[in-house]
């Protein structure tokens, strides 16, 4: 509900649905945990096989995400900084199709994230005073130009070439360098800095995911097993109470 972006609000109607899922999950294992009649069984069986299968799904998940948020390389190292090469392949393939960084790159134009932060601010006339506020890795790779091609940053949302022969031989056979612009709409939108950054954050937010579920399985695991251990202690009580009535 308090979506701000067209990308945001993509997201109500799954979560909506997720909700509504496991609220009938929920009734249905009700339903067959009341009394033992026989129409009330397939309702259990229904619940435990559903939640057998989540399981299963949730485990192959966190593993998948331990896999592919492992990072090949130290990026981040200079100035929260990152390559495409830092990440994994399928994160790479990913994130360069075309229709996929079109629409990451609308929802970065929509949220704003370099015009709401710097539109206005005094940066100082050095560049390390810029690089001296906190950038997250979308604003790093994103809303400025990567170091190595030696910008001169004139204000908070500019940047010139450095030198009068311009950018160097190196810079100048950079991609990022290259794509670079100080057209708000541009920026460096373009660069694999950018996708860099995003890969980033989709790494830190996966891993929380993973480290989430991984307690969930645990605690899933040892509920399980205590909810076994009582049915089979209660039901041992109650066998050896009728063997000694009988007797």
């Amino acid at each position: 509900m308090r979506a701000v972006t067209d990308c945001d609000r993509a997201l109500q109607l799954p979560v909506i649905a997720l909700g509504c899922a496991a609220l009938l999950l929920s009734i249905v294992g009700l339903v067959g945990s009341c009394g033992r009649r026989a129409f009330t069984r397939p309702f259990l069986w229904a619940y435990v096989a559903t939640m057998f299968v989540l399981t299963v799904a949730a485990f192959a998940l966190t593993v998948f995400a331990f896999v592919v948020t492992t990072n090949r390389g130290g990026g981040g190292g200079f100035r929260g900084e990152y390559r495409l090469g830092d990440f994994s392949g399928w994160l790479q393939v990913r994130v360069a199709q075309p229709d996929t960084w079109r629409r990451v790159e609308s929802c970065l134009a929509e949220a704003r994230v370099c015009g709401g932060r710097f539109e206005g601010r005094d940066v100082g006339p050095l560049a390390v005073d810029f690089y001296r506020r906190h950038l997250s890795p979308i604003q790093s790779g994103c809303c400025k130009p990567p170091t190595r091609c030696g910008f001169r940053l004139v204000n908070a949302t500019s940047w010139e070439t450095p030198g009068p022969g311009g950018m160097s031989p190196v810079a100048a056979g950079d991609g990022d360098c290259r794509a670079w612009s100080n057209d708000q709409r541009v920026l460096c939108f373009e660069c694999d800095a950018c996708k860099a950054g995003v890969l980033a954050t989709v790494n830190k937010k996966w891993k929380v995911v993973a480290v989430f579920n991984v307690v969930l399985l645990v605690v899933l695991v040892v509920y399980t097993l205590g909810c076994c251990a009582l049915r089979s202690h209660g039901g041992k009580k109650y066998h050896d109470g009728c063997g000694a009535e009988q007797t």
